[in-house]
């Protein structure tokens, strides 16, 4: 049975790293998947955010920020080495379209693809007007994973997941704090 999901995960890449190839998603997804492009937007929302987005803000960003580590931690500190399953591009060298650096040896479970999901939940629980902007990026980031060849879709299927997951884990625990405080009649948590 996992001899059998390990090959459709392979076909299921091979169609959306060479079957779907076309010039518009070959410029444009090494764009959305580079890290490097994102880092400077990144800080200056998270600095914005505990500035000028107000107690709200300052929430959003240390809950971002713990939500997103420990899906990166997670992912590349735990699963990838437990799992040791190479990504396409170290595994497969024929035939894939690999149209940036290769990445790290292993790939399950996608960091980029639990960091955007924890992310785009966090975002979400403090912003929800903007869901369909945050649920619209994550799997578009992770989509841009497989079509650039260094993910198979399992990896950043469960990265999601597992992104998902974390940032959840840790709202349900501020929620937590925020309760007893309230009940003790503390207004810090309040925004």
């Amino acid at each position: 049975m996992l001899e059998y999901l390990i090959g459709l995960d392979k076909v299921v890449f091979r169609f959306f790293n060479t079957t779907i190839a076309n010039p518009l998603f070959d410029f444009i997804m090494p764009i959305i998947t580079n890290q490097n492009i994102w880092t400077i937007p990144i800080l200056v929302i998270i600095l914005f955010l505990l500035i000028k987005g107000g107690r709200r803000g300052r929430f959003t960003a240390i809950i971002l920020i713990v939500s997103v580590g420990l899906a990166d931690a997670t992912s590349a500190q735990i699963f990838k080495p437990f799992f040791g399953r190479l990504r396409p591009s170290h595994e497969l060298t024929e035939g894939i379209r690999i149209l940036m650096g290769r990445g790290g040896k292993f790939g399950f479970v996608s960091s980029h693809a639990a960091n955007i999901f924890a992310a785009a939940v966090v975002l979400n629980y403090f912003y929800p007007r903007y869901k369909a902007v945050f649920f619209t990026i994550a799997p578009l980031v992770a989509f841009s994973r497989v079509y650039v060849g260094v993910h198979y879709p399992a990896d950043i299927i469960f990265g999601g997941l597992l992104g998902y997951s974390l940032a959840w884990a840790v709202l349900s625990a501020w929620v937590m704090i925020k309760m007893r405080e309230l009940k003790r009649g503390a207004d810090w948590v309040i925004y």
